[in-house]
């Protein structure tokens, strides 16, 4: 099930969604500073392009992941998870939505805080 609900994700803008993340991704990277940045971006484009059947665990706790968690939070987290939230919540209007608005909360946690944790 989780493979025919990539497809139909795929289909309906996960493919475009993740190679946008993978262009900033490389963007950040061209520079030393944001090379972590550009680490985290990589990471929700594997998660958008194909969500179904992977899970977000926290793998790092420590102060350094929370103060790169609060800058990222800063500097475009909040308005990626906000995106992520109002996707979810159109997608609950329909029953056949509601898989993939748990996705979408999924990606909004994700987008959210995204140092410390490790995409299963």
């Amino acid at each position: 099930m989780s493979c025919l609900g990539n497809l139909i994700w795929m289909i309906c803008g996960g493919l475009i969604n993740s190679l946008i993340w993978c262009f900033f991704g490389v963007l950040w990277c061209l520079t030393i500073i944001g090379i972590p940045v550009g680490l985290q971006c990589f990471k929700l484009a594997r998660l958008q392009f194909a969500p179904f059947g992977k899970e977000v665990v926290t793998v790092n706790t420590s102060g350094g992941t929370f103060v790169l968690n609060i800058v990222w939070l800063l500097f475009g987290g909040l308005e990626l998870a906000l995106v992520n939230l109002v996707s979810a919540i159109l997608l609950t209007v329909t029953i056949v939505g509601i898989p993939f608005a748990r996705q979408a909360l999924k990606l909004a946690m994700l987008s959210l805080m995204p140092f410390g944790k490790e995409v299963l």
